[in-house]
Order: C-alpha cells, then structure tokens, then sequence
C-alpha cells in the first residue's frame, strides 16, 4: 500500500501506475493544515479522472479529534464516493469512532443512492486504540483491516523513538521487541473478525536491509502486508509478503501427500519425514491461497 500526499497532485498519477496494491491518497499527516482544503480537491480531481486499474483507492481522512475529519467524509466522498474502495481511519481509539465514519458514509450513499459499499480500514496508533482493539474490530461490518501506526503509538506510549518503524537504540538496549504486544494483538484481533491486517510504514526509504528486516518481523507475525511512503520500497515489500518458490513448492508436496494418504486410505500421511496433521496441512493452504493472491 502506497500513500500519496493529497498536495501533491503530479504524485498521484505515478502512484496509480506503480507497483502497489493500493494507493492512499492522504489528507492527513502528508499534508500541511494550510493545505488541507485544496488537498481535498486534489484528492475528487484524482479520483474522478485518473485511472487506478485493479489497485485498491483508499482516501486517508484526518483524526476525529480535528476539524478536519467530517469536511473530508463529506466533500470527498460527496463528490467521489462511487471512486473509493476504502476510507482509512487514523488514530482510531475506540469502536465509537468506526461507528461514527460508518453513519457518515451511510448518509452519503443513501444520498447518492450508491448500492457498492465504501469499506473503512482503522489505524491503531495509540494506547486507547491498543486497549480497545479488540471492540474497534467488531465495530462495523464495513471494516475491511487494520493497520499498526508505529510512529503515533510510541508517541502515545511516550515510548522514545529516533523514527518511524526503524529499529535503534532504544530497540537494542530491549530484551524482546518493543511492539511485539501490540502488533500481535492487531493480528489476533484482524483474524478473530475475518480482516486483513498491515504493518506500518518505514521511514528509512532508502535503507533496503531495515526494510526487509521489518517486513520480516511483520510477516513473522502474519501481517498480511506493509505501508510503503516512497515508490522505491514496493518491490521489496511486494517480495517479502509473497512466498517463495521454496515455500510454494514444499507446501504443494505436503498437501499432495496429505492427499494421496487419503486417497489410498492410509490411516496416516507423512511428507519428509514428518507426520502431516490438519495443523501442518492448514499452514500449508494458508502459503498457496497466498500464492494465489500474489499471482
């Protein structure tokens, strides 16, 4: 996923055309406060005339607790709404901020008389929206994900941190990972209530091995995909969410063994050397129906 700064008109196209998945088109903290309201005509412009293909157009409103948030509901989707998959939420802190953005859509679509939905993604950024994630998850049945905003979060922990979602001395003198808890309970909380969840942005965007480094712990932990601020960091994330052709091909054998065990009528089935239980076998579909999606 691939944000776009809504002040930065020439910066859309390019986006569109890139290698992400789905581009965000941000009216939040990529945008100056002066630049709010011409961003916000940038973002209908955008949405009306360029073409995004099969990317995924998200449109990243401001927090609630500003005067920004309902002008942007309102003026963005009240001109475009039958252009934008999904609108992201920052800093959401609890399930009555996902219900209020779900009433403001609702009127906008029965006002336009819009029969696809607009579905919403909540970032959890703050220590209100680590406690009460669990809620914000089952809040609304337009949520589509939920996205971990490192930089916000330490800020809200006042957790000492020299940039967003690198690691440095302070992660070096923790004996763990410090955002271990939270990170794992947005993925707990995604999969409970059938939602994709993504990891957030890495501000080094020319520092390749960090990159990879937190897409691996992200990963680890089953975060279905990253943010990405610069066009630069995209193939390396798209890489790093997809499986290898190491993983596909071992988990295809394992699931055709499982299957020629059944077949056969074995009452056990094996794959190097290993006992394959439904366990095992539900990893391995987990890697190909990865394999698919990727493709």
């Amino acid at each position: 996923m691939l944000f776009v700064p809504g002040s930065r008109p020439a910066m859309i196209a390019k986006a569109a055309a890139s290698l992400a998945d789905a581009v965000c088109l941000d009216l939040e903290d990529s945008v100056l406060p002066d630049e709010k309201a011409a961003s916000r005509g940038n973002v209908i412009r955008a949405l009306q005339e360029i073409d995004f293909g099969r990317r995924v157009r998200m449109v990243r409103i401001n927090s609630l607790d500003t005067d920004y948030a309902e002008l942007d509901v309102m003026e963005v989707m009240g001109a475009a709404a039958d252009r934008v998959d999904v609108v992201m939420m920052p800093k959401v802190a609890s399930d009555a901020d996902v219900v209020f953005v779900d009433r403001l859509l609702t009127q906008v679509e029965d006002a336009k008389g819009l029969t696809r939905r607009i579905g919403i993604e909540a970032q959890i950024e703050s220590a209100a929206g680590f406690l009460y994630v669990r809620e914000i998850a089952s809040a609304s049945s337009r949520l589509e994900g939920l996205i971990f905003g490192p930089g916000d979060f330490a800020a809200s922990m006042q957790m000492p941190a020299s940039a967003i979602g690198e690691l440095d001395a302070y992660d070096a003198a923790y004996p763990g990972h410090r955002y271990h808890a939270v990170m794992l309970t947005i993925v707990a909380a995604a999969r409970a209530n059938g939602l994709r969840c993504m990891d957030g942005p890495y501000a080094g965007y020319t520092d390749t091995a960090g990159l990879i480094r937190a897409c691996q712990i992200a990963g680890a932990l089953g975060f279905d995909g990253k943010q990405c601020i610069h066009p630069g960091q995209l193939a390396t994330v798209n890489a790093a969410f997809s499986p290898s052709e190491e993983e596909v091909a071992r988990a295809t054998a394992l699931v055709a063994a499982y299957e020629s065990a059944i077949a056969e009528g074995r009452g056990a089935a094996s794959h190097q050397g290993r006992m394959i239980d439904a366990a095992s076998l539900r990893m391995a579909q987990v890697i190909l129906r990865r394999h698919e999606l990727a493709r």
